[in-house]
């Protein structure tokens, strides 16, 4: 009987109802597009302007044929232009209308991803209600950053990493130049097969990507002297120590540069360069990770993913509030699969993803100014941050390194050599 009902008990998620999930996820996108359209006013900055005015002004330039060469704001890879152009997808529509409808059909084309991937056995929907929720509490940023478009090439590449590894470098290395940041999802491609088709399939999308924008327009490459001369981003993990030293005394300030508001003064460059230590750092122990693991499964290249991306966001010396979207989304896809144990850095992620909403827009003056609020808001969604890193790191290497390790190894046992008949000749 155990064995019948075993075998004809059906999977939870291929039964369960859609009704509920893409009812919250249209209710809440409904919530973000009046937002964005500016008929429920969000406190603070608006979060609008930098598809308004940046955007819409590089729009413009791009459409001239060349890159914006004279525009230290621009510091994206040359495939960055593609979605910035991709309003004139929609010509009925004014700019920043068609970037949010575009925004919100690469939002559901996520949704539809990891419903299908959860809705398959073995598979879980917790990723498509992660995303509902991660995307929700991130506020109107999501849908007025280019970067939700970018997570959904992320997130297409990873779901299909396990049968179509190539896909999954194509799409890494396409990504890859538009910011930067997928090229990270090649971390944990499985030793063989896997990283045989995915990493060549990355380098040769990518090299085929740039030599078109090349081709297309000057100055592709002028984003790499764009960055020379950042400082530290206040809302940034090393921004801290400028946030509390300003009670003390410091002689700096924060303003704008670079297109966001960062420490300069005294000490922001040896800070910066701690920052860029640190990542350094994190890369070292993917690699050490990498050579030392011994048991890839179906979860491992996803799982790998999330932490390599949350290592880099957590000690970069720039932590915008669009970068949450990056994490939720690689979180969403660990928490498709079963075999992943990604769930409490998931949900540290979704947790400071709402403190982010907080800390950008709404009480983003309290930030700018380091006032007690404004250094609370910082240390919890920064802290949260850090902690999933651990976590995430801890449960990365004890699944892949140290359990496969401590794993008893069957010996063969010896079959008992037959007995010789007496007498036998």
């Amino acid at each position: 009987m155990t064995g019948a009902v075993g075998t004809t008990a059906p999977d939870r998620p291929a039964r369960e109802g859609l009704g509920l999930p893409v009812g919250i996820w249209a209710v809440t996108r409904i919530l973000l597009l009046l937002c964005v359209f500016k008929i429920v006013v969000i406190p603070g900055p608006d979060v609008t302007s930098d598809v308004e005015e940046i955007y819409q002004g590089w729009y413009e330039v791009l459409r001239s044929g060349t890159y914006p060469l004279d525009d230290v704001t621009w510091q994206y890879p040359p495939g960055a232009a593609l979605a910035i152009l991709s309003p004139a997808l929609l010509p009925f529509l004014g700019y920043s209308a068609a970037f949010f409808v575009l925004s919100l059909v690469c939002d559901a084309v996520v949704f539809a991803l990891l419903t299908y991937a959860g809705r398959r056995p073995g598979r879980s929907m917790r990723g498509a209600w992660l995303w509902v929720a991660g995307v929700a509490l991130l506020g109107p940023t999501a849908y007025a950053r280019y970067d939700l478009m970018v997570t959904a090439v992320a997130v297409a590449g990873l779901l299909a990493a396990v049968r179509r590894p190539a896909v999954l470098g194509a799409l890494a290395g396409f990504g890859a130049m538009l910011k930067v940041w997928p090229v990270l999802l090649l971390a944990g491609t499985a030793r063989g097969r896997a990283t045989l088709r995915s990493w060549p399939a990355a380098v040769g999308t990518a090299a085929g990507v740039l030599l078109l924008c090349l081709l297309a327009a000057p100055g592709a490459l002028a984003f790499l002297g764009f960055q020379r001369d950042r400082g530290t981003e206040v809302e940034s993990l090393g921004a801290l120590v400028f946030h509390v030293a300003r009670h003390f005394g410091w002689s700096g300030e924060a303003r704008m540069n670079y297109g966001s508001i960062e420490f300069l003064g005294p000490g922001v460059p040896a800070v910066s360069t701690a920052a860029m230590v640190l990542t350094i750092a994190a890369f070292g122990w993917l690699l050490v990770w990498r050579l030392r693991t011994r048991r890839f499964s179906t979860s491992t290249t996803a799982d790998a993913a999330f932490v390599a991306v949350l290592l880099f966001v957590t000690t970069s010396r720039v932590i915008s509030p669009q970068y949450m979207i990056w994490l939720v989304g690689l979180a969403a896809v660990c928490l498709v699969y079963r075999a992943s144990r990604m769930r409490r850095p998931a949900h540290l992620v979704l947790w400071a993803t709402a403190v982010t909403q907080f800390e950008f827009p709404v009480w983003f003056s309290h930030v700018s100014h380091s006032d007690p609020l404004g250094i609370a808001l910082l240390l919890v969604r920064n802290g949260l941050l850090v902690v999933a890193c651990i976590s995430a790191c801890r449960i990365l290497w004890r699944q892949t390194v140290t359990e496969p390790r401590l794993a008893p190894v069957a010996v063969p046992v010896p079959r008992e050599r037959e007995k010789t008949p007496v007498g036998a000749s």
